[in-house]
């Protein structure tokens, strides 16, 4: 068995090619760049495809167009082109089009955008949230599952910090051979047999002389999709010593590897503090955040951005603790980067405050 050093760009891309994915379409913007270069590089040897679009817009419609033919599909970008794909990726989830997108997000203020979405109607998407390119091939083949699972786009979400950590891969890898296409999915070879196939974010209903598209059943059937999806997809989070904390932490991505350290340092003072780190971001794992907080005295959401998770745990809490935000939005001058005031000492203070004044 072999393993060699990798990017965490590279990680990305081999993880979706090792899924299965065998088209991928993409418009450069850092830190999404290095993963589409990647994948222009690993798509073709196995016979896949990959489309350096014209812009985000082409990229999600190309993916739409593969996905709905039956190819294990993905697109990504960073926050900004995401916004241009929010309309593409609501009609997705109302067409039961499923694919995967990266968001490699600049520090972390995308979570209102990945939980929430942007796009128009009453949809919800997956969305998973790795905290280093170690864990990216799991969450990431995990990803593609839900996708065809439920029919529905699924998010990734990464970060400048994943996409540029170099790790070390496991060159025997097993890689998965493409799925057969559904039977759903569009071949061309049930037109003009009036059984033909119809994908689309109106529904499934033919349009004939006469009879319009029944929109009402369409809406109350995706909205009865969104419910089964959200109970039949388990929320996950990984907790680190919360029985009997007093300050309970709650982080994801590269923020929980911040937490980590410090609650390891903690713990070696002999100081009661834990951490629940977010896999699922939606659905958020409400009952593993509740249950860490019950018999804490406060829990604290640590989280690069102005204060977007905070919502979710305050939900999850309901008022039983105290809930306050940490550190806020910190970035380096490209505001691409984690700025250097992101840092484990800064942190390892913070939460020393609160263990000795709440």
């Amino acid at each position: 068995m072999t393993t060699r050093l990798v990017e965490g760009s590279e990680a990305f891309a081999h993880a979706m090619v090792g899924a299965g994915c065998r088209f991928f379409a993409g418009y450069p913007m850092t830190p999404f760049t290095e993963v589409l270069e990647h994948m222009a590089s690993a798509l073709p040897p196995v016979g896949g495809v990959c489309m350096n679009a014209e812009s985000e817009l082409e990229a999600v419609g190309m993916v739409w167009g593969a996905a709905a033919a039956g190819a294990r599909a993905a697109t990504g970008s960073t926050g900004q082109g995401l916004s241009l794909m929010q309309e593409s990726i609501a009609e997705a989830a109302l067409a039961g089009i499923g694919f995967v997108v990266l968001n490699m997000a600049r520090g972390q203020g995308d979570y209102f955008q990945a939980t929430r979405g942007g796009g128009h109607g009453d949809y919800r998407t997956p969305v998973l949230a790795p905290s280093g390119p170690a864990e990216v091939g799991e969450l990431i083949a995990d990803a593609f599952d839900l996708a065809d699972r439920w029919r529905n786009p699924v998010l990734v979400v990464g970060d400048y910090y994943m996409a540029h950590t170099w790790v070390d891969v496991d060159g025997a890898e097993e890689m998965l051979e493409p799925r057969p296409a559904p039977a759903w999915t569009l071949d061309g070879s049930s037109g003009g047999t009036g059984g033909a196939k119809l994908v689309s974010p109106l529904g499934t209903t033919k349009q004939r002389d006469g009879v319009g598209y029944d929109l009402a059943a369409h809406y109350e059937h995706a909205d009865q999709q969104r419910r089964n999806m959200a109970e039949g997809i388990a929320p996950r989070a990984e907790t680190t010593d919360t029985d009997d904390a007093e300050v309970v932490l709650v982080a994801y991505g590269t923020m929980a590897r911040y937490a980590e350290s410090v609650v390891s340092l903690l713990r070696a003072e002999g100081r009661a503090v834990g951490l629940v780190r977010p896999i699922t971001l939606w659905p958020f794992p409400e009952a593993a955040v509740a249950a860490a907080a019950e018999g804490s005295r406060i829990v604290a959401v640590y989280e690069n951005n102005a204060g977007q998770m905070i919502d979710d745990v305050k939900l999850s809490v309901l008022g039983a603790v105290p809930v306050i935000g940490l550190n806020g939005y910190r970035t380096d001058s490209s505001a691409f980067g984690i700025s250097p005031d992101v840092s484990v000492e800064q942190l390892t203070a913070s939460v020393r405050d609160l263990l000795e004044t709440s």
